[in-house]
Order: structure tokens, then C-alpha cells, then sequence
């Protein structure tokens, strides 16, 4: 375990550690978990370190772009999809218990692959609150038929994805809303400005430049995007966010920017590495966009 100044890191399995949290207290869940369940199985992530085939696949190059290495989602089939609802199923069962009332779990998704884990969390007692739409315009999908792009050069496979989707559900409160928020600090959604809701739409470029160098991680959140979202989960500004898959961290750094209390969870060794020495420096930076950021 690392404990340095608001924060909290754990090199452990996610499911052992909410196993044995005390139920009720953790404030918010800010996380983008492996949806696929098996891109970040030690195999496969071996495989993807050496460039050896598994889930992740190397795209094609476009226009003179290097595409980064992603998960290849629609190749999962009948079984895979069972094993994300049962890890997902379990998720939710643990996050329910440790989670005070009203507390928000907002979480990054897949569009082919967020009704399963709507599916979850409702049939675990969470409410649905709605998704926010993150406009983010990568080079993923669109591609043509592989071995007959020549063939058939007027069609694609799949959308060009634009956007990602983050789900937001929210576990009941414990009475009115306003009752909740003077007993638990929970219930709503922080406002970036007294005069301006919280929205569920909002432009968001891939983390590129400092943030990529001083974190490459592949699922990595940039952060003028996620601290959008962490200042959001916590609607009087204190409480614990939780972040059960940590990455290389940028939950939590955004969580340290805000000045707000968080623990990180992350079970793969070298990311857990790359996380302790990230937080500080991507919580240090102004991106691009920051100036309209909320801030503590």
C-alpha cells in the first residue's frame, strides 16, 4: 500500500479489498474498468507489452496517424459476454455494500457492451441516472472488410466511433435527496458553477503530449476530461472517490487537482508502478481546456 498526502494506493485484486471494506464508506466510484474482462488478463497484456497478437490488435495506419493497440470487442462471442455480466454482477454486488446512500458510481463504457453492464447494476439495486457522452474522435472503427478492403471499398464494418459513452447510476437514497445530502454528503451531482449544471455532454480530446508521456497507458483519461467528472461525483466537495481500476492513475490525479480524498486500486505490478509515479505529475499539469474546468 502507498499512502501519500489525499490519496491511497493498492497493488491487490479490486474484488479481495471490496471484500473486506468496511460497508458505507466510500463516497463515489469514478472508474473505467476491463470490459472485456480478458484484455487485462497478465496473458494478454503480455502479449500485447511483446506486440504477440491476443485481444489487442495493432490497426491499420490512416493518413500518415499510428493507431494505438485496442481491445478487439467485436470479436468476443456468447461466452465472453457471460463472463463480463458475472464480473460485472460481482462488481456491483461489492461496490452496493461499501458505497454510501446516494453515492454515484460513474464509470467509462463500450457501446456494444454497456447493456450488459446497465444490466448489472439494475438488477443489483442501482438506479440508472443517465450517460454522459464524452465526443472524443478517434481512428477506431470504420474499417472496411478485412482481406477485401479492395473488394469492397464503399463499406464499412462497424460506425467511426466519435464518442464514448459513461454510464452513471447512483445507489437510492436514504430518504428525500436533500436529507441524504445533509446525512451522507450525497445524492446529486456537483454543479462546475453555481449558475451552470453538470452535463452530459462534454468535448473531450485522447490524452496526448505530457499527459501520454508520462503515462502510456492504453485506456488512459485526459485530464482535463476526468476531473470534469471526479468534481462532479462528490456534490459537497468531500468523501472518498474510488477508483477499483486504477490504470496509471488519472482518477486519482484528478481526485489530488480537486483536493479531494482518494483510493486507487490496481492489480497488474508495472501499471501500479506507472501509476505512483504519474499521480503527482499529471495532477500538477494544466491541460488544455483547464481554464474551464471547475477547481477547489
Amino acid at each position: 500500500m502507498t499512502v501519500i498526502q489525499s490519496y491511497q494506493l493498492y497493488n491487490c485484486d479490486a474484488f479481495e479489498w471490496l471484500g473486506r471494506r468496511k460497508p458505507e464508506t466510500i463516497n463515489a466510484i469514478v472508474t473505467d474498468p476491463p470490459y472485456g474482462v480478458i484484455e487485462y488478463l497478465p496473458s494478454q497484456l503480455e502479449k500485447k507489452r511483446n506486440n504477440n497478437g491476443g485481444i489487442w490488435r495493432l490497426p491499420q495506419n490512416y493518413d500518415g496517424h499510428t493507431r494505438s493497440p485496442m481491445p478487439r470487442f467485436t470479436v468476443l462471442g456468447p461466452r465472453d459476454h457471460e463472463r463480463i455480466s458475472l464480473f460485472h454482477d460481482k462488481f456491483c454486488k461489492l461496490s452496493f455494500s461499501v458505497l454510501v446512500p446516494g453515492a454515484h458510481v460513474i464509470m467509462a463504457s463500450q457501446s456494444i457492451l454497456s447493456h450488459l453492464v446497465i444490466a448489472s447494476f439494475i438488477s443489483s439495486g442501482f438506479e440508472l441516472r443517465g450517460q454522459i457522452v464524452r465526443v472524443v474522435k478517434t481512428l477506431r472503427g470504420g474499417d472496411r472488410p478485412k482481406g477485401a478492403h479492395g473488394e469492397f471499398p464503399d463499406v464499412s464494418v462497424s460506425p467511426r466511433s466519435c464518442w464514448e459513452p459513461w454510464l452513471v447510476f447512483r445507489k437510492p437514497c436514504d430518504g428525500r435527496i436533500q436529507d441524504n445530502l445533509r446525512k451522507w454528503g450525497t445524492g446529486a451531482l456537483r454543479r462546475p458553477t453555481p449558475d451552470k449544471p453538470f452535463s452530459d455532454h462534454i468535448v473531450s480530446s485522447p490524452a496526448r503530449g505530457d499527459e501520454r508521456r508520462i503515462a502510456p497507458h492504453p485506456s488512459l483519461k485526459p485530464q482535463a476530461f476526468i476531473r470534469q467528472i471526479v468534481w462532479a461525483a462528490l456534490p459537497l466537495g468531500h468523501g472518498i472517490v474510488l477508483d477499483p481500476f486504477m490504470g496509471s492513475g488519472s482518477t486519482i490525479a484528478a481526485a489530488m487537482n480537486l483536493r479531494y480524498q482518494s483510493i486507487g486500486i490496481e492489480i497488474d505490478r508495472e501499471y501500479f508502478q506507472m501509476a505512483q509515479k504519474a499521480i503527482p505529475k499529471l495532477a500538477a499539469l494544466r491541460p488544455n481546456g483547464s481554464d474551464k474546468q471547475p477547481s477547489a
